[in-house]
């Protein structure tokens, strides 16, 4: 017993030395428009649109506190698909052991000549090497084809892209770096959106997009909306039953006093307590020639299952993402190998399974100190798992993905 309370105390004490309890915005105060983020362990890496040539990358532990670690070009390297064109609205994931970062070539006005290209890298901070051009506009028929999004469902690989001018899904190959021999291009929404990001939960998949002019400083009108399908690839509707292929969304963030074109989401992340977070950029209305900042906020899930930002619009001050049980960025390395994490350890109601790859999907056991089978399921990206149920002590956790494997400890508390 003296044991079981030395451990929940140093558990408690943990959290609260590493714990910030409120954050300001923005959390990254400089210009990275269109973020991307990937965990790696207790790590999270964010890529930006190149307002950092050669597409910059930043590292947190807590979603808050960011720091600068370098790009993933350089000049040598740098993708040249589309000469002379910038790189823009990378998307970051992990495939097998590769991490693949997807992103768009292209110039201002050059909607048949832009199109969406892939990198590779052993490690989130790169270097990374380019693969090459999965299309080009005018070779797809798609105009714009810019923003990329990937996705993994039900053993499949989809790749969403597009600007304005629709919102498309095809299938790659197994890999990744290719578009599937014979797969053929849908189209999942009209015209009011780009900078596509699917998310699914509680047995739905939510489109959210952002409409309205991005690139204008305090003139800017984005906005993120958001609808939802049965089905990864539509028909999306929004609260209505209306479709998105007509333009139809629910309204999810706009702009307010202290932020200007709010937009281009990253991934959602669940913190330690399973709350679900999301950055996005926009304009400080305060700072409006300081570029697309990145801001931070909670997402909430109303009765009927849609998303909510605190009252539609970006926080100022809020409760900070709770994480503080866990290792420190120099042992990065091994939570990368290991390919999942499992947080709290000291479990009261649940504990939640994170992927590296956000999207992966692996099968999950909790198992008694006897071996005895407590619980188990299959999940596809992070997952939460109920503990309340259970008898207080000591669980391991076995995790098995594709090519990854782990087994974790943890201590369900009174």
């Amino acid at each position: 017993m003296r044991q079981t309370l030395f451990v929940l105390a140093l558990a408690a004490a943990t959290l609260s030395a590493t714990a910030q309890t409120q954050y300001t915005n923005p959390v990254i105060n400089r210009s990275l428009p269109d973020p991307t983020i990937l965990r790696a362990g207790n790590t999270f890496y964010l890529y930006a649109t190149e307002d950092i040539h050669n597409v910059p990358i930043y590292r947190s532990r807590d979603l808050i506190q960011w720091n600068y670690i370098g790009t993933c070009f350089t000049d040598a390297t740098r993708p040249q698909m589309v000469p002379g064109g910038g790189i823009w609205a990378p998307d970051i994931n992990k495939i097998g052991d590769k991490y693949v970062l997807y992103y768009s070539k292209s110039t201002w006005g050059g909607e048949w000549e832009c199109g969406i290209g892939v990198a590779v890298a052993s490690q989130p901070r790169g270097p990374f090497t380019d693969v090459g051009k999965l299309f080009i506009s005018s070779e797809i028929d798609v105009q714009n084809s810019i923003d990329p999004f990937y996705i993994e469902d039900n053993d499949k690989k989809y790749l969403f892209w597009g600007s304005f001018r629709g919102i498309y899904a095809i299938e790659l190959s197994d890999d990744g770096l290719s578009v599937k021999e014979g797969a053929q291009k849908r189209r999942i929404a009209g015209t009011l959106t780009e900078g596509t990001y699917i998310h699914k939960h509680d047995g739905y998949y939510y489109l959210i997009g952002s409409a309205g002019s991005c690139c204008e400083g305090l003139n800017s009108t984005y906005r993120m909306v958001v609808a939802r399908a049965r089905r990864i690839t539509g028909p999306y509707y929004n609260r209505s039953g209306q479709g998105a292929l007509s333009n139809y969304f629910e309204p999810l963030l706009d702009r307010n006093d202290h932020v200007v074109g709010p937009g281009h989401c990253s991934e959602i992340v669940q913190d330690d307590a399973g709350q679900d977070w999301i950055l996005y950029h926009g304009y400080d209305a305060n700072d409006g020639r300081g570029g697309r900042k990145v801001f931070l906020d909670r997402v909430y899930w109303d009765e009927d299952g849609w998303p909510r930002i605190g009252d539609g619009t970006p926080s100022v001050t809020a409760e900070a993402p709770l994480f503080g049980q866990g290792v420190g960025i120099d042992d990065e390395l091994d939570e990368e190998a290991e390919g999942f994490s499992v947080r709290p350890r000291s479990v009261r109601d649940s504990f939640t399974i994170t992927p590296a790859a956000l999207h992966a999907t692996y099968r999950w056991q909790v198992v008694g100190l006897h071996g005895e089978i407590v619980k188990q399921g299959q999940a596809n990206g992070p997952t939460r798992v109920g503990m309340d149920d259970t008898p207080e002590g000591m669980y391991i956790v076995n995790i098995k993905g594709k090519k990854n494997e782990t087994s974790q400890k943890i201590l369900r508390k009174p």
